[in-house]
């Protein structure tokens, strides 16, 4: 890959290299497929219309998003069937109201009574039937009731009973994030999919609706093996990869399609590092590969050609400097990067780097000069 393209851009900025990401849809795309469940994916990750038209395969279809400003941004661009996948706030039904009117089916996520009342009152109110989904949780990790929990009948009730529309259970098996290797992610999909199942067949023998059944997590939907009884296989940071992802082996480092290109601006050789423009502001705080088997600091360094240079990373940061000094006990050189050299930084969290820039500078996947894509942010 030529480094010229990348020679006008000034740093510290955000690159995605296409190539990299349309493999990292295709093979989720493929692997969905293999199983007979359908992909919603999740849009968090890349908060782009140019993003989202890759991972829906033309920018229409189901997705799913973590705000309500990302339901409203991919809503007006065509996207019309999207889950909101962060337990609903109360002062948020309004909006929620807005985007049905404006033609978006936005389904809502609870795990309360009190919740499910408030979207059952909102929705008769308004007479539009909001769609919500119960969260299961399989796992201890976040929200969510119990698959037993006698709540969720009661949520069931209240919703279908009261106005708005009981579409299903959902979960999200967050501790598989810290599951190491292809086997044991299989064995957090399983207990993803048998908690969901043993939920819904409980809403429908209390004689329930519960027509979606909603999976997924980018290293459960990567590792399931059998999804039976689930409806539909949900993921968001797949379609870049990021460092932890690939700590726990769900994806190779060099499946990772985001990097920040960043100069060298000073050296410190007595401490034998090495100073660059992008610093927390431009990285993020992210830490999540400290409690990894390798740590990489605040990222991993490569050259402009984005191929990884030997235990070298960012050990620290502050808001717009970097420190890159040789990873702790290496036997590695330092190597010779003078003044002005440019790099390329891999991030620990895909998600957190992104949302620190305004847009992406695209390497095109089939050749020819920088594609640059907006991002927003915003809640």
């Amino acid at each position: 890959m030529s480094i010229q393209p990348l020679a006008p851009l000034m740093t510290p900025c955000l690159i995605v290299d296409e190539a990299r990401m349309m493999r990292n849809i295709k093979r989720l795309e493929g692997h969905a497929a293999s199983l007979e469940v359908p992909l919603r994916p999740h849009l968090k990750t890349g908060k782009s219309i140019e993003v989202a038209r890759r991972m829906l395969a033309g920018g229409t279809g189901s997705a799913m998003v973590s705000t309500l400003a990302e339901a409203e941004v991919f809503a007006a661009a065509g996207i019309r069937d999207i889950t909101y996948g962060v337990g609903i706030a109360l002062n948020k039904l309004d909006r929620v109201l807005d985007l049905h009117r404006a033609g978006c089916r936005l389904t809502v996520l609870v795990d309360s009574a009190m919740q499910a009342r408030a979207v059952a009152e909102a929705s008769a109110q308004a007479d539009i039937a909001i769609p919500a989904l119960i969260e299961i949780d399989s796992d201890g990790h976040r929200s969510g009731l119990v698959p037993d929990d006698p709540e969720i009948i009661e949520i069931g009730r209240i919703l279908h009973q009261g106005g708005a529309e009981l579409a299903g259970v959902l979960c999200h098996a967050g501790q598989s994030y810290g599951a190491l290797g292809h086997a044991a992610q299989a064995e957090f999909a399983e207990v993803e999919r048998a908690a969901l199942v043993r939920a819904a067949e409980a809403l429908r023998a209390a004689g329930l609706p519960c027509p979606i059944v909603s999976a997924g997590s980018t290293p459960t939907a990567h590792a399931a093996q059998d999804l039976t009884g689930v409806t539909e296989l949900r993921a968001g940071v797949y379609v870049f990869f990021d460092l932890v992802m690939a700590g726990i082996g769900a994806c190779a480092v060099d499946d990772i399609a985001l990097s920040v290109l960043t100069t060298v601006i000073g050296h410190q050789p007595a401490r034998g590092s090495i100073m660059v423009d992008a610093g927390w502001m431009a990285m993020s705080r992210d830490r999540g590969t400290a409690a990894q088997e390798v740590d990489q600091g605040y990222g991993l360094v490569c050259d402009e050609a984005g191929r990884p240079i030997p235990d070298l990373i960012v050990t620290q940061t502050s808001q717009e400097h970097g420190t890159i000094a040789l990873r702790p006990g290496s036997s590695a050189a330092m190597p010779a990067l003078p003044i002005g050299t440019r790099l390329r930084i891999l991030p620990n969290h895909a998600c957190a780097t992104a949302s620190q820039h305004g847009h992406y500078n695209v390497i095109p996947a089939k050749g020819g000069p920088l594609m640059q894509w907006e991002r927003f942010g915003g809640w």
